[in-house]
């Protein structure tokens, strides 16, 4: 077996990591939230009364369900970025099982465990499924997808591809453009893609679902820290560091961060560098990027994709938007 601590994915972790942290503005990546801790505390988050991103989510699914089969004619396949445990996945899987007789789902995840734990679920649930799944990178995924799709006639070709969880707001504007610039390399002109928004709203509803009452967020923020102890030798006091999220109206985003409780030394031995915090400055983890309706337009338009259909929830708190390539 090899050394997990010469692995590539730890050695990019440490670089990103003495990166973020010799910045002015110390930051950390946030796709590092999602170690075998991370991911369960977010599933625990996902439960919580304050986070209603998930359920609004689910609940959009649930109500148009059969309008997003209908929108692309014949027999599909369903490709997932990011599909995790892809609980809501299968209101989609469900519908669409009753319009055709067998049905190939490909989520894409960078976590090979959790993909085989879910495809073993999802296969002895439904007998008509058939889950392939793909550990790799969004973008890479996709293209094996694609590749699958021609090699095996029995996948069908027309695909329909879920981005969803409002992952989309984690990324900068501009990073977000270039993110679905790759996608769409990876999208047939019959295709569709169905990505989740959460919108912009008062922050009376927004904030408590990044500081819930039991702590979850907190916590799930604080594994950052204790990941990097685990991984790469750091010495962080996780007593020593807070966590905040506001939303910044300006920005159009919710910003987390963790703020130092004082001055202090923190080294970190696999790095062989020692970092310096001052009293209340703070390490950026996340941001969430909130849209409106017409900044979807724009990001499809500045993309090469077109909105098709728009679902959102009674509230306007959340949308599901149909990209279709053009």
């Amino acid at each position: 077996m090899p050394d997990p601590n010469s692995s590539q994915l730890l050695r990019e972790f440490a670089r990103d990591v003495r990166q973020g942290l010799r910045s002015e503005s110390k930051y950390l990546l946030a796709k590092y939230f999602y170690d075998e801790e991370g991911s369960r505390l977010f599933e625990e988050i996902t439960r919580l009364p304050e986070y209603y991103l998930t359920r609004t989510e689910a609940s959009i699914l649930k109500e148009h369900a059969a309008a997003i089969r209908d929108a692309l004619e014949g027999d599909i396949s369903l490709v997932e970025l990011g599909s995790g445990s892809s609980s809501k996945t299968q209101i989609l899987l469900e519908n669409i099982m009753e319009e055709q007789r067998r049905l190939h789902y490909l989520p894409i995840d960078i976590s090979p465990t959790i993909l085989d734990e879910t495809a073993r679920k999802l296969d002895a649930r439904y007998p008509r499924l058939t889950t392939i799944p793909i550990a790799s990178e969004y973008g890479e995924g996709l293209r094996q997808a694609t590749r699958l799709a021609i090699r095996e006639p029995q996948v069908a070709d027309r695909k329909l591809v879920l981005f969803l969880g409002s992952s989309i707001g984690n990324f900068e504007p501009d990073e977000a453009g270039s993110f679905l610039k790759t996608l769409r390399e990876g999208v047939g002109e019959d295709d569709a893609l169905l990505i989740g928004f959460d919108l912009q709203k008062d922050r009376s509803i927004l904030e408590p679902a990044y500081n819930d009452a039991a702590g979850v967020t907190a916590r799930f923020n604080l594994n950052i820290l204790a990941r990097i102890n685990r991984e790469l030798g750091g010495e962080f006091d996780l007593d020593s560091f807070s966590h905040r999220a506001n939303f910044n109206e300006k920005a159009g985003r919710i910003e987390m961060h963790l703020v130092s409780q004082k001055e202090q030394q923190v080294p970190i031995r696999r790095l062989e560098e020692s970092f310096g915090f001052s009293k209340g400055e703070s390490i950026h983890t996340e941001s969430s990027y909130k849209y409106t309706i017409p900044l979807i337009e724009d990001i499809a338009g500045n993309t090469c994709f077109k909105v098709g259909r728009v679902f959102t929830d009674p509230k306007t708190w959340y949308a599901l938007a149909l990209f279709f390539p053009i």
